[in-house]
């Protein structure tokens, strides 16, 4: 009873942390960052992802980090409107709002007269981090198990055990599907391949392969003719 006591409690702790850091960045979604001039007599702009504007697409330049610090990179850039009407600058005031679940983002407004300028920080949002940092503790696990078991085949009297085989390659090859299906398809190279994936698949692979040989050599002993 205390043990299963004990796992109800933890199951209820992860469901409230899991609710609040929803919640959190369900708030910080909504929220919109308002720059730029008071103005009476101004122009508004507002900018929000996926909706039909009439403008183009732009890149931005980001600075502060790589594409490979996935998933802690942090990333910094600049955004400036003016407008003009009938030749003279007017004052311009800029509405905006985060609609990339795959990121957050703070915003600090730059001063100027007429311009709306904001600078802007992007990281990876809560529920994108707390899920790649769960990826690597699973393929670390997954790399001790497999350790402990090629630990406990090579030092026992078995040769080649081919169901603990079959588990081991099938770990192998599965944990790259794993890997793929990381938020943002992050490049290979990154953090997370450098910190868990690559050191577990080497790791993995160096524990087959020593299980086989060892399996090997220990059949070929028992079966050699006795002398």
């Amino acid at each position: 009873m205390r043990v299963l006591l004990a796992v109800l409690v933890l199951i209820v702790v992860v469901v409230a942390v899991g609710l609040w850091l929803q919640f959190t960045e369900r708030q910080a979604v909504d929220t919109v960052h308002t720059v730029g001039s008071s103005a009476a007599d101004r122009v508004d702009v507002e900018v929000a992802a996926h909706e039909r504007l009439s403008t183009k697409d732009v890149q931005v330049a980001l600075a502060g980090g790589a594409i490979s610090d996935y998933p802690f990179g942090t990333y910094d850039t600049d955004i400036a409107f003016r407008a003009e009407l009938g030749g003279e600058q007017v004052p311009v005031r800029m509405l905006l709002s985060n609609q990339d679940t795959l990121f957050s983002m703070s915003a600090s407004p730059v001063p100027s007269r007429q311009e709306a300028v904001v600078g802007l920080r992007l990281a990876r949002s809560g529920s994108l981090l707390v899920f790649a940092v769960f990826m690597m503790a699973v393929m670390w696990a997954l790399a001790a198990a497999l350790l402990i078991g090629a630990w406990y085949l090579t030092t026992g009297d078995e040769g080649l055990v081919w169901p603990a085989l079959s588990w081991m390659a099938a770990t192998l090859f599965a944990l790259a599907a794993f890997r793929n299906t990381a938020p943002g398809t992050p490049p290979i190279g990154c953090v997370l391949d450098w910190f868990a994936f690559l050191r577990a698949e080497t790791v993995i692979a160096l524990g087959l392969i020593t299980v086989v040989i060892t399996g090997v050599s220990k059949a070929l002993r028992r079966d050699a003719p006795p002398t």
